[in-house]
């Protein structure tokens, strides 16, 4: 299938918050730790070759094992949607832009011309499959502010398209989202067309997947930490 045509989400889902990275990231620093003790205490005779490459492992598992504990610092995750400010902030230093590039390792833009929000688990930490239907139930007046648009985007696990026979991969506020009787808006996430709301359906591949919500000129609510994303929901077998 064609990648997803935003070059952020090309890239495989590297999310720091997986636990195969947790525990990666907690072998790496073992393994440094190992290695620097063994540079202090050991026995053997030591060579320049053997030091140098001794010291490029331990410098970049350290600089792996950083980035990853600071990027869980800084990274903020609500109803299962992680996000991180100051993204693409001229002046960030290195470290920062390293613990960035963990959860968002594609190019993006300020968080004043737009605001990125990803996921692959529902509200309650279960990951996200299309073995089950889904909703995102946004209240009335309660969609992302913005003064551009706003995206939710599905994708594999891998982050490519999802073959699907109304060829959408995305739904916003411009693909025609049909409010229920009070102006809330549901949007349903799921393998099947649901019934009567086909509209309103954003087709996910029969395995795990992964949903990323984009925001575009976002407003001050967004900005300020104020607005906080609805929860991807387990739809009740009826």
């Amino acid at each position: 299938m064609a990648p997803i045509n935003d070059i952020q989400e090309r890239r495989t889902d590297r999310g720091a918050m997986s636990r195969t990275l947790s525990y990666f990231a907690a072998f790496i620093g073992a393994l440094c730790v190992y290695f620097i003790i063994h540079l202090f205490f050991s026995t053997h005779v030591r060579t320049v070759r053997n030091d140098v490459i001794q010291g490029f492992l331990i410098g970049f598992g350290l600089a792996f094992a950083t980035a990853q504990a600071y990027a869980r610092i800084k990274a903020v995750k609500v109803n299962g949607w992680i996000t991180m400010f100051e993204l693409g902030k001229p002046g960030n230093g290195m470290f920062l832009r390293a613990a960035h590039a963990q959860l968002f390792p594609g190019p993006v833009n300020v968080s004043e011309e737009a605001m990125y929000w990803w996921t692959n688990s529902d509200g309650v930490g279960r990951v996200l499959s299309g073995r089950h239907d889904y909703r995102m139930h946004f209240p009335a007046g309660q969609l992302p502010p913005n003064n551009a648009f706003w995206s939710l985007t599905m994708g594999t696990a891998r982050n490519r398209f999802v073959a699907n026979p109304i060829k959408r991969y995305s739904v916003s506020d411009r693909s025609g989202l049909l409010p229920n009787g009070d102006g809330s808006i549901d949007i349903y996430i799921q393998n099947a067309a649901p019934a009567g709301h086909e509209s309103n359906w954003l087709p996910a591949p029969s395995g795990k997947f992964i949903l990323w919500l984009r925001v575009y000129e976002p407003g001050e609510a967004i900005l300020a930490g104020e607005y906080t994303v609805p929860p991807v929901v387990k739809a009740k077998i009826s």
